[in-house]
């Protein structure tokens, strides 16, 4: 009996607990507890955070491709998926790696659909996959004798004939210009040509050239394209481009529905032979929902398009999560032949809506804040503020707009003259904002902390993937650790500030957060540091 009273009242805590749980995430914002305390937000999806949850924008930091084989080379695929029961359309821009769009097509998702993506067949042959209002087998399809899928409602897309697919933000004109026929699945010869010339030699001549016969993109020889991508969930099927201002009026919407994923596959065997995957970042749209042009606001200091936004209403109108500037990132550095390490870089460049073609160029260099190596036994070589502190680095790192970085480069990462093989590589990537001289209006700043103008932010986005490989067989992709997030100020220097997470110092450790009594068993805090949010 008396056991059985114990587990009773074990069940009883436990339903008690699980009630209060409850009750805790229905606590509103201006709450008050016994302690006299207030959280700041219940809304979890509120958040600067970036991590790999369903999102309206996908970013694909950095591509290269191999166009001189027969898909025999490097290459990168990826994946769209649809978590949602509504159609969506997926716009897909692919960008040089000094920031110019070359070429967008539009994906038609059905509900739970995925769709493929093999850029070696976008870029060398113009293939795009084809997909529309009418590519699915029979979507809400009902269980029958002889159909036994879809058995569940819960399981089942809604039906494109349903109001262009059940998706109340699409446009009327969604079943006409996404139609079969609509979105290509070859691209005429002549958009081929001039795409691979932008994207491989920085420089395209044809009639559908963007900037014809100006360099838009950096010169990695003939046969090996270079860029970055981005997905963005619209409300129909367009070839408008983040860089005009009717693209965030018109077209992008703000269902956080889409995930994905990437393969960069080097069948090469004299420049890899491996592979590695990884989620694209994943950018939400804060808050989400809503049509096309809306713009209920949003807590977000400024946005991920907001290079984009200068001259709109609202300079946060695509409510995209900001990306950090700073990261932590493994580094190992054998050999080639035994193991090594590369870095996939993203930046954010230093042109806006309206650039110039010539303006481009802007961003095959783009000036970073500082990079830290550490080895295994916590010796540090530093590169920051055009000054070295290590031998072997000459000046003040730099970056295109995406880049793949060997570790051993020495133009960009100081060089650790002890024999360890490995350690962490501290990236403070940010590029200085508006406050370089020469540009005061690009960036926004949407509350204190992001800026000494009124108008203008001093800290910029960025990304990190850290590529892995060892013996010409071996590979992995995956994200740098990020020591803050979008809507955290500039880092400053480490001559200035030590080097660690943004957000607060430690709590416990006497020197910094709490009085010192002698003896005490139970220290309190001395209002020194806080983790309080901001």
């Amino acid at each position: 009996m008396r056991r059985l009273t114990v587990l009773a009242m074990i069940v009883a805590v436990l339903v008690a607990g699980s009630a209060f749980a409850q009750r805790h995430l229905t606590i509103q914002p201006n709450a008050t507890f016994a302690n006299g305390l207030a959280p700041s937000t219940t809304n979890n999806d509120d958040s600067c955070d970036i991590g790999t949850y369903p999102a309206a924008t996908l970013l694909l930091p950095f591509f290269q491709v191999d166009l001189g084989t027969a898909g025999t080379g490097r290459t990168v695929l990826f994946d769209i998926t649809n978590t949602s029961r509504y159609s969506q359309i997926a716009h897909v821009t692919v960008w040089t790696d000094w920031s110019v769009p070359v070429l967008d097509f539009n994906l038609f998702l059905t509900g739970y659909d995925v769709v493929p993506v093999n850029l070696f067949d976008v870029i060398a042959r113009g293939l795009i996959p084809t997909t529309s209002v009418a590519t699915t087998a029979q979507p809400g399809a009902t269980n029958t004798a002889a159909n036994t899928s879809n058995v569940n409602v819960g399981t089942k897309p809604v039906l494109t004939t349903t109001l262009n697919g059940g998706n109340p933000n699409f446009s009327a004109a969604v079943p006409a210009n996404c139609a079969a026929g609509r979105l290509p699945g070859q691209l005429p010869p002549a958009a081929v040509a001039d795409i691979r010339a932008a994207l491989s030699t920085g420089t395209a001549t044809g009639t559908t050239a963007v900037c014809p016969g100006t360099q838009v993109g950096s010169n990695h020889g003939a046969n090996t394209a270079v860029g970055y991508v981005t997905i963005d969930v619209n409300a129909d099927c367009n070839t408008s481009l983040p860089t005009s201002p009717a693209y965030f009026t018109t077209f992008i919407l703000f269902d956080n529905v889409l995930t994905g994923d990437y393969f960069d596959v080097n069948q090469n065997t004299a420049t890899g032979n491996f592979a590695g995957g990884n989620p694209m970042v994943h950018i939400r749209a804060i808050p989400e929902g809503g049509a096309a042009g809306s713009v209920p606001g949003t807590n977000l200091p400024f946005t991920f398009y907001d290079r984009y936004t200068l001259g709109a209403n609202t300079r946060t109108v695509d409510r995209r999560q900001p990306l950090p500037s700073t990261f932590a990132a493994r580094w190992i550095s054998g050999t080639a032949a035994i193991f090594d390490t590369q870095y996939k870089i993203w930046r954010e460049g230093l042109t806006g809506a309206g650039a110039a073609c010539v303006d481009f160029v802007a961003n095959d260099t783009i000036p970073l804040t500082e990079i830290v190596r550490f080895d295994e036994r916590e010796n540090a070589a530093v590169v920051s503020g055009g000054q070295t502190f290590s031998p072997f680095t000459p000046s003040q790192p730099s970056t295109r707009e995406t880049e793949l970085v060997a570790v051993a480069t020495g133009a960009i990462f100081p060089q650790i003259i002890t024999t360890d093989a490995g350690g962490w590589m501290y990236m403070n990537l940010n590029n200085g904002g508006d406050l370089q001289a020469g540009s005061t209006t690009l960036y926004s700043a949407a509350r204190p902390g992001f800026g000494s103008l009124a108008t203008t932010r001093d800290v910029s986005q960025n990304w990190v993937i850290v590529q892995m490989f060892a013996e010409g067989r071996f590979g992995v992709d995956f994200d740098a650790t990020q020591l803050g997030n979008g809507c955290n100020p500039a880092a400053a220097g480490s001559d200035v500030a030590p080097i660690g997470p943004a957000g607060g110092a430690l709590i416990g450790t006497l020197s910094n957060n709490f009085a010192a009594t002698a003896g005490c068993a139970v220290c309190t805090p001395n209002g020194a540091a806080t983790n309080t949010t901001p």
